[in-house]
């Protein structure tokens, strides 16, 4: 492979796939971005971190083989004027398949909206998972962050990272207006006399099967991977508004469930008719349905004869492979309105495990699940498709913090955390998420959390200093 100007380790190997899975070597070779900003701090000790614990976990056996690229301002430094993202970084990223990155900036006057986003849409990373559990001792505005611990699944190339949409005022713009107005909501029955404002601008959030149902696919083999009391996933949407989009996505996710999965899942419905069926083994078919249903005597007679028929259907093909209460070693598949959910993973996280989600809702929902646990300093990101996964920082660059070795390297670090259990290096992965809660725990930690700790830690550890007290609890 021909680089304009990096030059590839001399030592390591390849990283392939295999069905969407990573085949990882001993020694594989990880391109790494070190960041804008607070990079210039955050990447050094976080490699330290990491060569330290895959060091101590395998005596030698294994080792990861840093490939530095370039993106961001470092990029335009190297590449010239408005190069953020040069060719070389995105033919390392795509040859070596895993890659790891600091915080970047976003690009003023160049033609990239966002450096993030054209990564994820570059290598088509359509999954942006997110942990959020709680490290004992990390100031939270919570009373009990601890019983947080949810794993977030966001779809991450639809929805509104599609970015299709027409500003107000333009020809387009009301040209689809007039055509909306006067051809297609009428020609819909269900839209009543529904109309677009004649000023509005107009976007489309375009969600479909195939990416809902990867993103599914792929939370649900993670559950499997969970211990059984955390194998659940909770489909988040707001479908019962939009019904086409949203709603589509409920649908769809519970429709992989119940057939690619069908062994392995059950939804939360359909455990409601089991365990009826096993509490009151002559039950009927009716009385089945008006436990399941709110409100079933009230209900139409076709509606009241559908739910029936659900039953029926649930017990005649599952009833041998899921009753008995052998619905209770299957994993969960659930679904939650997205504002309901936002209460609940405050009022109930205990409840919760991994939740998937459209794009929007996820950016939203995975910023307030972090609050909960310590903030987007303790949040780490990774973004992964088929071919390719990047691990990132959650957080900006704070460039004003920028060599002064005092931010927290934690989002960085436990991202590297991430990235180590996808290559299955879980020994490794543990030495760090164990040295990271000791250190807290110990008050061993940098400004941002020792300022809010209960008394104040005076003085704080620099960042470098906070990635040597890490290694030190290992």
């Amino acid at each position: 492979m021909t680089y304009e100007k990096i030059t590839p380790p001399t030592t390591g190997s390849t990283i392939t796939f295999q069905d969407g899975e990573p085949i990882v070597p001993d020694n594989p070779i990880i391109p790494f971005i070190r960041g804008d900003g607070t990079g210039i701090d955050l990447w050094p000790a976080s490699q330290r971190v990491f060569d330290a614990a895959v060091t101590v976990a395998y005596g030698g056996k294994r080792q990861i083989s840093w490939f530095k690229v370039y993106a961001g301002d470092e990029a335009c430094d190297l590449y010239g004027t408005y190069q953020y993202l040069p060719e070389d970084t995105l033919t390392a990223i795509q040859t070596y398949g895993v890659a790891i990155k600091g915080p970047l900036t976003t690009p003023i006057g160049g033609g990239i909206r966002s450096l993030n986003v054209a990564l994820r849409q570059i290598f088509d990373l359509y999954a942006c998972i997110r942990p959020c559990r709680y490290y004992e001792g990390t100031p939270s505005p919570h009373k009990n962050p601890e019983k947080l611990d949810v794993i977030i699944y966001r779809e991450n190339t639809e929805d509104i990272y599609l970015g299709i949409e027409w500003r107000q005022g333009t020809e387009i713009c009301d040209r689809l207006i007039k055509i909306l107005n006067e051809d297609l909501i009428p020609a819909t029955p269900e839209h009543g006399k529904k109309r677009i404002p004649l000023d509005a601008g107009i976007g489309i959030k375009p969600i479909s099967k195939s990416g809902s149902q990867r993103l599914v696919r792929r939370a649900i083999k993670h559950a499997l991977r969970l211990p059984k009391q955390k194998q659940m996933v909770t489909l988040v949407h707001k479908g019962n508004i939009m019904k086409y989009t949203e709603g589509a996505f409920r649908d769809w996710g519970y429709e992989l469930a119940t057939t690619e999965f069908r062994a392995e899942c059950v939804t939360e419905r359909e455990s409601w008719i089991l365990s009826n069926k096993e509490k009151k083994t002559d039950i009927t078919l009716e009385e089945n349905a008006r436990m399941i249903e709110p409100g079933f005597d009230a209900l139409t007679i076709e509606k009241r004869e559908q739910i029936t028929q659900e039953v029926k259907q649930v017990l005649d093909s599952i009833w041998e492979t899921h009753g008995k209460g052998q619905w209770k070693d299957k994993v969960m598949v659930n679904d939650r309105i997205a504002d309901s959910i936002f209460q609940q993973i405050q009022t109930r996280p205990d409840e919760y495990s991994i939740l998937a989600t459209m794009n929007l809702n996820g950016d939203y929902l995975s910023d307030a699940a972090a609050a909960i646990v310590g903030g987007l300093g303790m949040g780490p990101g990774a973004n992964i498709g088929d071919a390719c996964a990047i691990f990132e920082a959650t957080h900006g660059t704070a460039p004003k913090h920028a060599g002064l070795d005092r931010v927290n390297p934690g989002s960085l670090i436990l991202s590297g955390v991430m990235m180590l259990e996808y290559l299955g290096w879980q020994e490794a992965a543990d030495l760090i998420k164990k040295g990271l809660g000791a250190a807290i725990a110990n008050r061993e930690v940098t400004y941002d959390l020792a300022r809010l700790m209960d008394p104040p830690v005076e003085p704080p550890l620099k960042c470098s200093e906070f990635a040597e007290a890490i290694i030190r609890h290992f």
